[in-house]
């Protein structure tokens, strides 16, 4: 497992160059063993959604290992950390192994992933220490951390909210219901992510429903909207260090990714969304991660 950075890794105007490369190092070695750790915990038990999951991972650990989302290390129950769903509840299981990490569930949990009795299950609700919503059904993600950013305001309490969506997701009216709301409220305390993999499970989101500019359609709401590389942890990172800095504004980052990312012949292959690999693809996929030849 890898440790954390002893220093922060967000982007700073005034931070030497070389330490700043150090930094994205240690983020890149976490993305390698998530998306290892996840494999393990899938082909375990032969069920979840690896590619769905393999898309967000460098948002999830921008988030918990960047310096952004606010919390303690084995105190789940912290009335004043930082909120975050994962709205595309296929893809929540991607915050198992670090809820573990974290000291929030035991890591022997990740062991019983979705077995009878197991703590773990397919997809995540609060009985979980560290999730914040039930997320299988989808299109209320949004709305749930809006409602969390809004109480958050109401009673005082510097508390911000992160919803990471997905672009399919984005089908659902429920999505700009909410996007609607937010925008009303003016909550600059709620942090809304795309993760724009552009494909959903019966193949490429642009096929099937054209959404268009997501950053028009947010910005339209009353959003700051930003489009970056996804699994750019500069990219990231700065655009995260604008929260609060909206001028009122909720902030939509519409993260361009690639689902799958991470194993070749699950990249942009639709067909891939909840098949699990058979021997020969387990071989192939372990030798793409250990390559890891994600870049940043």
């Amino acid at each position: 497992m890898v440790a954390p950075a002893e220093t922060d890794p967000r982007t700073s105007a005034g931070r030497a160059s070389s330490q700043l490369d150090l930094d994205m190092s240690a983020l890149i070695e976490r993305s390698a063993w998530l998306r290892k750790e996840l494999f393990r915990m899938v082909m375990r038990t032969k069920k979840g959604h690896i590619p769905s999951s393999f898309s967000c991972a460098e948002i999830l650990i921008a988030l918990f290992y960047g310096g952004i989302l606010r919390y303690q290390k084995g105190r789940p129950s912290d009335p004043l950390r930082d909120r975050i769903i994962v709205s595309k509840g296929h893809a929540a299981m991607a915050l198992y192994p670090i809820l573990a990490d974290l000291g929030f569930v035991p890591a022997a949990e990740l062991e019983n992933f979705t077995r009878k009795d197991c703590l773990l299950r397919m997809y995540a609700d609060p009985s979980i220490p560290g999730i914040d919503s039930i997320s299988g059904s989808l299109g209320h993600g949004l709305g749930i951390g809006a409602g969390m950013a809004l109480a958050a305001k109401q009673d005082g309490r510097d508390q911000r909210a992160f919803v990471i969506v997905g672009d399919g997701e984005c089908y659902e009216g429920s999505v700009w219901e909410s996007a609607v709301f937010a925008g009303h409220q003016r909550l600059d305390n709620l942090v809304g992510i795309v993760d724009r993999n552009r494909m959903a499970i019966m193949g490429p989101t642009e096929n099937l429903l054209q959404l268009g500019s997501l950053e028009d359609k947010f910005r339209s709401f009353g959003w700051e909207t930003v489009s970056i590389n996804g699994h750019s942890y500069r990219e990231i990172l700065d655009v995260l260090e604008r929260i609060g800095e909206t001028g009122g504004r909720p902030l939509a980052i519409i993260a361009n990714t690639v689902k799958g990312k991470g194993i070749s012949f699950m990249e942009n292959k639709s067909e891939w969304h909840n098949r699990m690999p058979d021997a020969a693809h387990q071989e192939q996929a372990w030798r793409d991660l250990e390559i890891n030849s994600i870049t940043n």
